[in-house]
């Protein structure tokens, strides 16, 4: 069965790049079993390993909080341990320390963490399309990045506004002169007051937010079409988000690792094929992991994140060299105010593999699991006040 806990920031984490993200903020763990090499059986014989979260239990997460309620880690031997993190938790760096087996982490995130000496790869990238907003209500006449000259910008900083950034300068606008930039807390409130013009928003979580408040001029909940939002998906200044990341080390010289890793992914893609087609039970699990968030804020999470996996036309998980070439562009290319891009050179060869993820996407297709989701549709969520 999966343990859930949650650890507070260690002191190691100082002097390191701090990337925190609202929905998406890094987190910290606790010490890690060592996965089928030094650490003893769990009950029943199972391999004890440990994942660190980016942020609290909520259905960013579904599939790996499924693959425990519906036993299917515990059918791969594995005991896992999910470590929940907070904002002040770096997820790859915890990684990189060996105190957990495994991490959820954003690309950009975890390439500059490999450019400071973390040595971790990407084994499975479950986000296949980055869920990164830029929402302003309709009438302020946000329709591109274009239009943000000379309006007030929020975002959370923390590395998660390269996408933004990168928009900008496509839109032949310079961040630093041509739009006011402010620091945005993880929430709505400053758009809703307006205070800015345009806020930063994943589509699972705080575009959501908006939309569970209350438009005082109507007295009922805003609707879409009181908001524009900017995708980055649309602009080719996306960058990839959530993957599963591993000890290089740890994949180059320890074959238990390896088996596990497989292990692992396997179970997780389960997880998350769970999660699409099954997507009020995958809410029902999220809710009773303990989650903050309300029922339908967690349904229509459950929804967003499918469609940010769902299809994967290649297999779930599998890294998209288009994908990763643009992020690593962007990383590249893209300057924040002080100057510094996410990272100064290419990241080297070892920081993803498709051999893991494409060995359990191989066992999930003899045993008949739809690990592409070709068909998949999304369903029709109504948010309630407050999310509830």
């Amino acid at each position: 069965m999966t343990r859930t806990t949650t650890t507070a920031a260690g002191t190691a984490l100082a002097g390191l790049l701090l990337l925190a993200a609202c929905g998406t903020a890094d987190p910290a763990g606790g010490a890690a079993a060592s996965a089928g090499t030094d650490a003893a059986e769990g009950g029943g014989g199972l391999t004890p390993v440990s994942l660190q979260l980016q942020w609290f239990n909520q259905a960013q997460f579904a599939g790996y909080l499924a693959a425990d309620a519906q036993g299917f880690y515990e059918e791969e031997g594995l005991d896992v341990e999910i470590v929940e993190g907070g904002t002040d938790i770096v997820p790859q760096t915890v990684l990189a320390q060996g105190q957990v087996d495994y991490a959820i982490a954003w690309v950009p995130k975890a390439l500059a963490s490999i450019e400071q000496g973390a040595g971790i790869t990407d084994v499975a990238q479950v986000f296949q399309r980055s869920g990164t907003l830029q929402v302003s209500f309709a009438d302020a006449g946000i329709t591109s990045p274009a239009d943000l000259a000379g309006k007030t910008v929020g975002n959370w900083g923390f590395g998660n506004e390269f996408e933004l950034f990168a928009g900008i300068t496509e839109a032949g606008l310079d961040p630093a002169a041509d739009v006011t930039l402010v620091q945005q807390q993880f929430d709505m409130n400053a758009l809703l007051n307006g205070d800015i013009d345009a806020a930063q928003a994943m589509t699972y979580n705080e575009y959501a937010q908006v939309l569970e408040a209350t438009n005082p001029e109507t007295g009922q909940l805003y609707t879409p079409e009181d908001f524009t939002v900017l995708d980055w998906n649309e602009t080719g200044t996306a960058m990839l988000q959530d993957a599963i990341w591993a000890n290089t080390e740890r994949l180059a010289s320890d074959e238990a690792y390896q088996e596990t890793t497989v292990a692992f992914i396997k179970a997780s893609i389960r997880g998350w094929a769970f999660c699409r087609d099954e997507p009020e039970a995958c809410r029902d699990v999220v809710v009773a992991s303990g989650s903050t968030l309300g029922a339908s804020h967690q349904l229509w999470q459950v929804n967003e994140v499918n469609k940010l996996i769902w299809p994967s036309p290649a297999g779930i998980g599998v890294v998209d060299e288009a994908a990763w070439r643009q992020t690593v562009d962007v990383a590249l290319s893209a300057r924040n105010l002080e100057g510094a891009t996410v990272i100064t050179q290419e990241p080297g060869d070892d920081a993803y593999t498709n051999e893991y993820v494409e060995a359990a996407l191989a066992e999930l297709e003899e045993e008949g699991v739809d690990t592409t989701g070709e068909g998949f549709t999304p369903i029709e969520v109504t948010l309630n006040p407050g999310g509830e």
